[in-house]
């Protein structure tokens, strides 16, 4: 399995507890948070990762370097920032394998990758996105779904339990070959909301442990609960 890890984001929220890093190098219980994904990728059996970077993406080579925990690891440089959509395919130039894994880097999700591509494969998906229930799906926006498919992706502001988008997916390399090149485009706004009816993603549903760090109060859960992991 392959992956492509987005790894570019400013952390503009978290300015005020970590001022001068790109978000996935965040410290979180004594290591960048970026080291917790690509643990769990490792660990999973993933033989490769491209790191989508772009801030302080010096920063993250010069941690990671080529090779992490037998996890070989290649780096997609943007030189100005191109949202999701432009920061996977301009990552796809250096991808050997469809479909491929994508995943937000500021975001921890436990999940069966080995399964989650066997459904893919299964039910014939050109996308396939992991959908986590929470409390509260105010911050995030809900889906509908239906038969395990996803109808509709439902604007922020509703409240109470439901299932988010979790950050990870599994998508086909020709979907993302006709993402325009070196252009900013969000691969959720641009693709995948407006097109919802002809992709028809694939749900997978897990029950793991979310949890994005992207807002301060949430790193701070952070801190506790991946301390305790490496207590563990």
């Amino acid at each position: 399995m392959e992956a492509i890890v987005l790894a570019g984001g400013l952390g503009t929220r978290l300015r005020t507890v970590i001022p001068d890093l790109p978000k996935p190098m965040a410290p979180v219980a004594g290591r960048p948070f970026l080291a917790w994904i690509l643990a769990r990728l490792a660990d999973a059996g993933f033989g490769r990762a491209v790191l989508a970077v772009g801030y302080r993406h010096e920063a993250i080579r010069d941690h990671f370097g080529t090779d992490y925990r037998g996890m070989q690891l290649a780096y997609s440089v943007e030189q100005a920032p191109l949202g999701t959509g432009g920061a996977m395919r301009l990552a796809l130039d250096q991808v050997d394998e469809s479909p491929v894994f994508v995943l937000n880097g500021d975001t921890y999700l436990e999940v069966d990758y080995a399964e989650m591509r066997a459904a893919h494969v299964a039910h014939g998906a050109a996308l396939t996105v992991a959908v986590a229930r929470v409390p509260d799906v105010s911050r995030y926006g809900s889906l509908r779904i239906e038969d395990d498919r996803i109808c509709a992706f439902l604007e922020k502001g509703s409240q109470g339990p439901g299932y988010i988008n979790a950050g990870v997916y599994l998508v086909d390399a020709d979907v993302l070959a006709g993402i325009p090149v070196g252009t900013p485009y969000s691969f959720e706004q641009e693709l995948m909301v407006p097109g919802v009816a002809t992709l028809r993603p694939l749900a997978f549903r897990t029950d793991g442990l979310f949890i994005d760090i992207g807002v301060p109060e949430d790193y701070e859960r952070a801190q506790g609960l991946f301390g305790v992991r490496s207590r563990g």
